[in-house]
């Protein structure tokens, strides 16, 4: 009996549920584990995203008779003093437009539906959103709730300043080694792999370091001239903190579809308070800036776009925020690139390699 296929697979699937149902149970015992892993998991994420990044301008640096951690040192004496700039020259605004945001906060809500009111007694507009109906009503209740949740959310401030302490800690560190030791790296993990497999295993790591490059570096690009792009709208249109929502919008973008939607509310909140008239300009700069990232310039700097379904993307940003929060969100697509590059090597191997033989 034990000969037999179907058997055996099923007796396979039985002891992985008993093994999961088990660990279940005692999932006390591996708590220290996960506490571990998610204090890790952030510094990690960034250093591995700056290792992308700064990777190609450390092999060049080496190309050019530079020994490779004096690259490394000289791109941190390039970054403090990047740093010194940003913190001379641009802070000092961003400073003054936090400071006045913080400060006009508490008026937000009462500003959005004076602005509603206003346009309810146009009698054109007014027709359409029903005078002083129910909509006025669910908008301000919205919006108060909006408001309630980000001021419950300061309660996580101590956690959130905790992390950063973390990450700002031991970034430079971890990012320092894997910058220096990176070639160390692929023949650990190609040591894992049998020996008849070295091959396989070798084109699997370069297939997934090219696609973890690619996508990082690409993304980076196109998010940080959205954002200059979106600056220069807003100047243009006379958007008050037209800096810090623009520097907002950065960051945010790296979430898949979901992120332009989350960085254009607080923009067209902004806009809408000054006058509705700028809230429509708002929108039309973030439409033609979107397009301009979409259809001109992503076509240019990727050359091809990323193998994945939007309704793929959708599941995985809505899953890695699940589980994960925020930073579920962002390592999702790159989770999912490794995972199917990886299945995509192992079936080639098991499966179709198999056919071949035959």
């Amino acid at each position: 009996m034990l000969q037999n296929k179907f058997f055996r697979t099923t007796l396979g699937i039985i002891f992985i549920l008993l093994i999961l149902y088990l660990g279940e149970k005692v999932s006390v015992l591996f708590s220290p584990v996960g506490r571990i892993v998610n204090l890790l998991l952030v510094p990690f994420m960034f250093a591995g995203f700056f290792y992308y990044l700064l990777r190609p301008l450390v092999n060049y640096l080496e190309r050019r008779k530079l020994k490779r951690p004096l690259a490394i040192l000289l791109i941190y004496l390039v970054f403090l003093a990047l740093f010194a700039i940003f913190w001379v020259a641009v802070w000092p605004t961003l400073q003054e437009q936090i400071q006045n945001f913080i400060n006009n906060a508490p008026f937000i809500v009462q500003d959005i539906q004076f602005q509603f009111n206003k346009l309810s007694d146009n009698p054109v507009i007014g027709r359409y959103l029903g005078g002083e109906s129910d909509l006025t009503a669910r908008l301000y209740q919205y919006l108060q709730n909006a408001v309630t949740w980000v001021t419950n959310s300061m309660s996580n401030l101590i956690t959130v300043i905790s992390n950063i302490v973390v990450v700002i800690a031991t970034l430079p560190i971890l990012l320092y080694y894997m910058l220096k030791d990176s070639h160390k790296l692929p023949r650990i993990l190609l040591g894992l792999v049998p020996r008849k497999y070295r091959k396989e295993g070798q084109e699997m790591l370069a297939d997934i370091d090219s696609a973890l490059s690619s996508f990082i570096t690409t993304r980076v690009l196109l998010n940080v001239i959205l954002g200059a792009l979106l600056y220069i709208g807003f100047l243009i249109i006379g958007l008050p903190y037209a800096l810090l929502l623009a520097l907002v919008s950065i960051p945010l973008n790296f979430i898949p579809y979901i992120g332009a939607i989350l960085s254009a509310i607080p923009i067209l909140a902004v806009g809408f308070i000054e006058s509705p008239m700028t809230a429509l300009w708002s929108l039309i700069i973030i439409v033609v800036a979107q397009q301009i990232q979409d259809n001109l310039l992503t076509p240019i700097i990727t050359g091809k776009t990323l193998d994945i379904h939007p309704m793929t993307t959708v599941i995985l940003v809505l899953v890695g925020g699940e589980f994960y929060g925020i930073i579920g969100v962002l390592i999702a697509l790159p989770v999912y690139m490794t995972i199917k590059i990886i299945f995509l090597k192992v079936y080639e191997i098991a499966i179709v390699g198999k056919m071949d033989e035959y």
